[in-house]
């Protein structure tokens, strides 16, 4: 296929992947914006009263958004946004005994991942916590997104944690309790200033500012696709061949990119492909952090495990963090093939060319960029297992 045919063909595939996403979060958002709302009130209570958020999944692709929505609540990116306890967990017994009546439970997964879940669920309710589901699972508040594809149903599901993680701060701020770290939320959410002490009002202008949430992401997908169809196309076919030959994939990232390398990496292997995620392993991470630094984390392994022909797909936000330079680097130096996914203007790899595909999605909001990235990654993940990606069902 001519470099042009590949491009046509890859632009027919951005058009119907973006339809259906659109279609998706026209259909999801709408209707689950003002039970959104809701929950981060609810949630809100709890935490203020000494509750903690308990992430809970079984499969790869959940703990990925079980590790994903931890990070985002322990350590805020946002200004104005306080550490809120959460804990991420992937087995049933730690779950049953760390939970207790104030916390809050947010389970990941479909019911096919098998009973335990379900039961999980089941139990935090019956011991008087509050949950929170993106599946029919039983939970208190469900918020299933309508679609049988499950990289949309992903992408959908990170949307509304994100959604719950920025919007809960609102209500530390509407109730007044400031002197327990709330925040400066009001300056990113000038409506508290007018509507403090009318909690339906401030339910309403949370709901509207999710829908603008939804929308946001929606063009900013758009935007990356389209942009960089031409980073993609060659990515996949660097990915393809890679397997072809019997290449690997390495992912990396960091905070929330971290979790979207560990998704990254649970999407190529269930497809059958080999690939290592470099941010699994909490030993050697803490042990090349603390004996030579935090920077090395990630070439140190790149020394270990990359071979000629491998691929690196480095997952960043900010395009400049010095973990991820340090591993491309050390990635060129040994011949492997470099993708690096980038938010902002690209940061120090678009300016210095550090990558050999660099995939910018154009934002400096670090959830949308993450949002945005996650449907880039699914599309690249699906150009280089088939080089014409059909369609994918979930079955519950």
């Amino acid at each position: 296929m001519s470099d042009v045919s590949a491009l046509d063909a890859l632009s027919s595939a951005i058009a119907r992947r973006l339809a259906e996403r659109r279609r998706a979060s026209d259909a999801f958002f709408p209707e689950c914006a003002d039970r959104l709302a809701r929950a981060c009130h609810e949630m809100s209570k709890r935490f203020l009263d000494g509750g903690r958020l308990l992430a809970f999944g079984l499969t790869p692709q959940a703990r990925s958004d079980v590790r994903h929505v931890a990070v985002e609540f322990v350590h805020p990116v946002i200004v104005g946004k306080r550490a809120l306890p959460a804990i991420g967990l992937y087995e049933p017994d730690e779950l049953a005994l760390l939970a207790e009546p104030a916390d809050i439970v947010m389970a990941f997964g479909e019911p096919a991942d098998g009973p335990a879940l379900g039961q999980a669920v089941e139990r935090a309710r019956a011991g008087g916590g509050l949950t929170v589901a993106f599946a029919p699972l039983g939970a208190e508040w469900t918020f299933e997104p309508p679609s049988p594809d499950p990289f949309i149903r992903q992408e959908l599901v990170e949307t509304g944690y994100h959604v719950l993680w920025e919007l809960v701060h609102v209500f530390f701020e509407h109730e007044g309790h400031h002197a327990q770290g709330g925040g400066a939320a009001s300056f990113l959410y000038p409506f508290l200033d007018e509507r403090r002490g009318d909690a339906d009002a401030v339910i309403a202008a949370v709901r509207e500012s999710a829908l603008m949430k939804a929308a946001e992401v929606q063009e900013l997908r758009e935007r990356t696709l389209e942009g960089s169809a031409g980073p993609l196309a060659a990515a996949a076919t660097a990915l393809r061949s890679s397997f072809a030959a019997g290449g690997r994939l390495l992912a990396l990232g960091n905070g929330g990119s971290a979790t979207d390398a560990m998704d990254l990496v649970a999407d190529v292997a269930a497809a059958g492909r080999p690939a290592i995620d470099l941010t699994a392993d909490s030993a050697i991470i803490t042990a090349v952090a603390n004996d030579i630094g935090a920077e090395a984390v990630f070439a140190r392994q790149v020394i270990a495990y990359g071979r000629p022909g491998d691929v690196l797909i480095a997952l960043s936000t900010s395009g400049s963090s010095p973990s991820m330079v340090s591993a491309l680097a050390e990635s060129r130096r040994r011949g492997l093939h470099t993708v690096a996914f980038v938010g902002y203007d690209g940061g120090r790899v678009a300016a210095e060319a550090l990558a050999d595909h660099v995939v910018i999605t154009p934002s400096q909001h670090i959830p949308r960029i993450q949002e945005a990235q996650a449907t880039a990654y699914h599309l690249l993940r699906e150009l280089a297992v088939s080089a014409d990606p059909g369609p994918r069902r979930y079955d519950p």
